[in-house]
C-alpha cells in the first residue's frame, strides 16, 4: 500500500526516468512472467497502444530487412490479419479490428490482407470436428500464402489472437498457429500474438501461447498486468538497429503508468504464492465439466462448450437467446459477458472458487430453463 501511495502522488514519465518501483516490477515480472523467448520488454498504456507498438516493432524489422535485401525505398508495411479479430482502436488497430463495425465505421482504415479465421468445431460431450477445422485451416492457409504472393516483400507481420476472444472466443489449434510461424519465417515476416485479453494466468498457463505450445516473435499485453506493453524475441536481433537498440525508436509519454506497474508487481506476487495458475487450470476443468453438463440438459440451447483455463464459453442459437440470457442472469444477480452474435464466454477471477463456479453455473441452469419454457424472438427484441 506504502508503495502504491507513493506511486500515486506523482505521475512518473517512466520513459525519462527509471525507479526503484518499476525496476521491482521489471524484476518481478522477469522472474514469474516473462519467458526466456522474449527477453525484451517495452510498456505502455493501453491494450490499442501496446498493439500498435507490436506492429512497429515489426515494420522497423521488416523495412530494414527489405533495405538490406536491396529496396530503395521503405517496402514492409503491411499487416496479415484475420476475421473476427479485435485489436484495438487506435490508428493502425481500427485497420486489424473488425468484429463490430460501429467500432470502426467512417474511420480511416489501412487495406491490409485480411483472411478467414479457421476457429475449432468442438463436439457435444468434448472434442472437436478434426476434419472440418483442418479443412478450414488449409483454406486460411492458402489465403495467406497468396497474401504474401500477392503483396511480395510488403508483408511485415501476422498478428493472431490465440482465442479471438470478442469476436466469440474462438479456439485456434496450436498446430495452425505453428503453420503461421513458418510461413511469416519463410517471408521475413514477424508472429504477432495478442494476448491482451488472454494473457496472465486465465489459460492455465501464465500466457495462452505456453500452453499452445508456439513462441511469437512479439507478444503484446494488457488488462489482468494492469500496465500494458510488448514482450519480443531474439528474432528481432537479425535486424542489429532493431527497435530494441536504438533509444526512443517505440516510445510514448509516461512509458506506462507507474501506478498500474506497483499494482501489477503484488499481483504478480500473489499470483507466485498462491499458484495461481495451475489454479486457474484446475478451476478451468471445473468449468467446463459444469458446462458439458448444461450442455447435456439444455441440448437444445447450449452448444459448443468450449474452454482453455478458465477461458470458457458456450453458444446459444441466436443473438436474442445470448440476450436474455444475459438479461436474466443479471436480474438473478450474476454479471455475464456476451462476445460475438451468440456467444456468453466467462472471465472468472484468477482466484475463484469451484463453490462460486457452481453458484453461478445453478444461475445459469435457471437461466436456460426460463429460456426454454418463454421462448425468445430470434431477431433479438424480446420474447415472443
Amino acid at each position: 500500500l506504502a508503495r502504491l501511495q507513493q506511486a500515486s502522488l506523482n505521475k512518473v514519465a517512466n520513459s525519462d526516468v527509471y525507479t526503484a518501483h518499476m525496476a521491482r516490477m521489471v524484476d518481478t515480472f522477469s522472474r514469474v512472467g516473462i519467458p526466456e523467448h522474449l527477453p525484451y520488454a517495452f510498456f505502455v498504456e493501453g491494450g490499442a497502444l501496446a498493439v500498435e507498438n507490436a506492429l512497429k516493432a515489426a515494420f522497423d524489422y521488416k523495412v530494414q530487412k527489405n533495405y538490406a535485401k536491396g529496396h530503395r525505398r521503405e517496402v514492409g508495411q503491411q499487416v496479415l490479419h484475420f476475421e473476427h479479430a479485435f485489436h484495438g482502436r487506435s490508428g493502425y488497430t481500427m485497420s486489424l479490428t473488425n468484429t463490430d463495425p460501429r467500432k470502426v465505421a467512417g474511420f480511416p482504415r489501412f487495406p491490409w490482407p485480411r483472411i478467414e479465421s479457421p476457429a475449432v468445431l468442438f463436439r457435444r460431450g468434448g472434442g472437436t470436428d478434426e476434419a472440418e477445422t483442418a479443412r478450414r485451416e488449409a483454406r486460411s492457409l492458402a489465403q495467406a500464402k497468396q497474401a504474401f504472393h500477392d503483396a511480395g516483400d510488403d508483408i511485415a507481420c501476422i498478428v493472431v489472437e490465440p482465442i479471438q476472444s470478442e469476436g466469440g472466443d474462438r479456439h485456434l489449434r496450436p498446430e495452425f498457429l505453428a503453420a503461421l510461424r513458418d510461413l511469416a519465417h519463410e517471408n521475413d515476416a514477424l508472429l504477432i500474438f495478442d494476448e491482451v485479453q488472454t494473457g496472465v494466468a486465465a489459460s492455465g498457463a501464465f500466457w495462452c501461447h505456453e500452453a499452445m505450445g508456439v513462441e511469437p516473435d512479439i507478444l503484446a499485453f494488457g488488462k489482468k498486468t494492469q500496465v500494458c506493453g510488448i514482450l519480443a524475441g531474439r528474432k528481432l536481433d537479425e535486424v542489429e538497429t532493431n527497435v530494441f537498440h536504438v533509444s526512443s525508436r517505440i516510445n510514448s509519454t509516461w512509458g506506462g503508468n507507474l501506478a498500474d506497474m506497483v499494482r501489477f508487481d503484488r499481483i504478480l506476487e500473489v499470483i507466485e504464492a498462491e499458484n495461481l495458475v495451475a489454479h486457474s487450470g484446475a478451476m478451468g476443468e471445473h468449468l467446463m465439466a459444469g458446462l458439458r453438463g448444461l450442455e447435456d440438459r439444455h441440448g437444445d440451447l447450449v452448444g459448443q462448450a468450449r474452454g482453455r483455463g478458465t477461458l470458457c464459453a458456450f453458444d446459444l442459437p441466436t443473438p436474442g437467446h445470448r440476450n436474455r440470457a444475459i438479461d436474466l442472469a443479471y436480474e438473478a444477480g450474476v454479471v455475464m459477458l456476451g462476445c460475438g452474435p451468440t456467444t456468453i464466454r466467462f472471465r472468472p477471477p484468477l482466484t475463484v472458487q469451484s463453490a462460486e463456479i457452481d453458484e453461478g453455473l445453478a444461475v445459469l441452469d435457471d437461466v436456460l430453463t426460463t429460456l426454454a419454457r418463454e421462448g425468445v424472438d430470434p431477431a433479438g427484441k424480446g420474447r415472443k
